[in-house]
């Protein structure tokens, strides 16, 4: 049978069927006590891998123990078979015959017990590695993506059905290893299934900090054949973290615990009954439907587990579609949480502060404005670092390695250069969001940024400009939902991408300089923004909110710009890009103050501008956050202790 037509018998029986996992293989293979010589010297002793090429009659014996005891899935004996792993033995070179070995010994196996009533698969497993991009470092996103690359062409050469991504430490590996699968199935012109599990520590994290809705989210663009947990401490360990993903993930769920940790002797003690008492109750909630062994499970493990399954239905759920989006933490963009507040301080372009500790070579300062910004309020970063007079792919990458380690927080990727926001999403381990795209040059940005959204996951950030020689920049209500329409249009026919990972930017222009095409500007984005949202409900919008003051008395311009936040708010704003210390809150706003921004944004009375100007030209602005590093050196270091930051202690 070719495999085209396993996957479809495969996914069938994921949709008909509880579907059971082999056990242990590692920890099978150390029950044996197998001697140096096994292994093919004292170099080579505990890889585990190398076993397939110098004793595949004990692989293949492992293999036939799972599937005697009624197991549907073999994994390969691969789980350490990148270069990278086998490099530590000397066996990088061996690598790709080392995988294809295992897929090709599991096949037999698999083959030798299928019949026409019920198949049974191969899954080719892919490890973590041993190091962590976001954690131990030590490599690359592309040299761990060309590692995942080598292994996935053996497997897939092996005749896996499947490739499992197992026992994930750190999204941004998962990633890689994603992209390394996508360059393998390019190269051999062939389209393989995907799984991927979690293990998730006993700090309720995996070892790269997120959470369990947050790894979801930075990999849910993927079609994926499962995703799911496995390893960690046991079963009842994962149930918080199982019940919470299988009410959100739009694939099946996987749960294939250790049976439980190993004791001073190396010794796993949960026995099968006490397995199959935990997972019984996970399948009878319909919280997973393809459970297994990891380490330390037998056989017999798998005897418990088949005979739970027997009769159980399977539970399918749909989730609700939401705007979502992660940095170890994830934020869903709603109803009940407008506007997110997006900091604006990390921004070259609009800081003069943080420009200047970039250009000076301060990224760590320079980081501790965006740890600062998110202990002020704000949900979300804008991060640009688009200076025409430094390496912007350069201070990027350095800038977010070190900010993705002080801050939980999803972030905006802001760039007009596409290499700079591959480079970001690199390094970025959840689900980001791309500033901006437009048709401005009709398709172009599109074709360039598209893609890179679809390939890492990342929402987008879409502006009403088009290539309209009149007006590109809509300033009118009518021409942002236009732009608005025909943007959405083709993101979803043409490019694939879900409504709601549309983020409609209906552009702010400054409605105080005098120039008469901005006369009434503010009135048409407040509306523009209400049509949006009424014409695409799925999607969300975005201002750039400051812009909208340009050019006015710094005291006013704080407050036009809350009593502007105010009023697209109420037409329906979700995010709004800020100085999340400098808003002031509309209720707090005296009436006179509220009526003279308004007067202006709705073009009242027979000079609006100079009213506002005359208002709030005397007035004083309070000091702002940036004037604390003015403070003698006693007041800063009080200030970073109470606050937890480095920030404003050296100028």
């Amino acid at each position: 049978m070719d495999q085209e037509t396993r996957i479809e018998n495969l996914k069938s029986a994921l949709r008909s069927r509880i579907l059971i996992v082999d056990g242990a293989m590692g920890t099978s293979i150390q029950a044996l006590n197998l001697s140096s010589d096994d292994f093919g010297g004292p170099e080579l002793e505990g890889c585990n891998e190398y076993l397939t090429l110098q004793r595949p009659e004990i692989i293949k014996d492992i293999h036939r123990s799972f599937l005697e005891a009624g197991a549907d899935i073999l994994e390969t004996n691969s789980f350490g078979g990148t270069p990278l792993v086998l490099g530590e033995y000397g066996l990088a070179d061996k690598a790709q015959e080392i995988n294809r070995a295992a897929s090709e010994l599991a096949r037999e196996i698999a083959a030798e017990y299928s019949n026409k009533s019920r198949l049974r698969f191969v899954a080719g497993s892919i490890g973590p590695t041993t190091k962590a991009i976001s954690v131990t470092g030590g490599v690359t996103w592309d040299e761990l993506a060309e590692h995942y690359r080598t292994q996935a062409l053996g497997l897939i050469q092996g005749n896996a059905d499947f490739l499992l991504i197992e026992t994930s430490q750190d999204t941004l590996n998962v990633k890689a290893a994603l992209e390394g699968i996508d360059r393998a199935s390019s190269e051999l012109n062939i389209t393989i299934p995907v799984a991927v599990q979690c293990t998730i520590e006993t700090m309720g994290t995996i070892l790269g900090g997120q959470d369990i809705e947050s790894f979801y989210v930075s990999i849910a663009h993927r079609d994926l054949l499962w995703i799911g947990m496995n390893c960690a401490t046991g079963p009842n360990f994962m149930r918080d973290h199982l019940r919470t993903l299988s009410n959100i993930s739009r694939f099946p769920v996987a749960v294939i615990p250790n049976a439980g940790l190993p004791d001073e002797n190396g010794d796993y003690n949960e026995t099968p009954e006490m397995i199959a008492e935990t997972l019984n109750e996970y399948l009878n909630y319909g919280w997973t439907s393809i459970i297994g062994g990891c380490c330390g499970t037998t056989p017999e493990h798998i005897k418990s587990l088949v005979r739970i399954a027997q009769g159980k239905e399977i539970s399918i759920t749909t989730p609700e579609s939401v705007t979502v989006v992660s940095g170890l933490e994830h934020l869903v963009i709603g109803e009940d949480n407008r506007p997110i507040i997006v900091g604006e301080r990390t921004n070259v372009l609009g800081s003069r502060r943080f420009k200047r500790l970039i250009s000076e070579g301060k990224f760590e300062e320079a980081a501790e404005i965006g740890r600062h910004q998110i202990r002020g309020g704000a949900h979300v970063l804008d991060v640009c670092l688009q200076d025409p007079d430094r390496d912007e792919i350069s201070d990027m990458s350095v800038f977010l390695e070190i900010l993705t380690k002080k801050i939980k927080a999803p972030l905006i990727i802001d760039s007009t250069n596409e290499v700079v926001i591959e480079e970001s999403l690199k390094r970025t381990p959840g689900k980001s969001i791309i500033n901006s795209i437009n048709l401005e040059d009709g398709e172009e940005r599109f074709n360039a940024v598209v893609p890179l959204a679809r390939r890492y996951g990342a929402a987008l950030v879409v502006g009403c400009i088009d290539d309209d020689i009149t007006q590109a920049q809509a300033i009118s209500r009518e021409r942002k939902v236009e732009i608005a329409r025909r943007s959405y249009n083709l993101l979803t026919d043409k490019y694939g991408i879900h409504g709601e990972d549309i983020l409609f930017d209906p552009l702010v222009f400054p409605i105080g300089t005098g120039d008469e095409n901005y006369i009434g500007a503010g009135l048409e984005t407040i509306e523009g923004v209400r049509l949006i949202k009424e014409n695409f409900p799925a999607a969300k919008t975005i201002l750039g909110i400051s812009n909208v003051s340009f050019g006015l008395p710094p005291a006013g311009r704080e407050v036009l710009n809350s009593v502007f936040l105010y009023h697209c708010v109420q037409a329906g704003l979700d995010l709004a890009i800020v100085n999340a210390e400098g808003m002031m809150r509309y209720a707090s706003i005296p009436e006179e103050d509220k009526i003279v921004c308004e007067n202006l944004i709705w073009w009242k009375g027979e000079d609006p501008i100079r009213s506002f100007a005359d208002h709030f030209r005397e007035r004083k602005i309070e000091s702002t956050p940036e004037d604390r590093s003015k403070l003698p050196l006693r007041e800063r270091i009080s200030h970073c202790i109470v606050e937890g930051t480095k920030e404003g202690l050296i100028d």
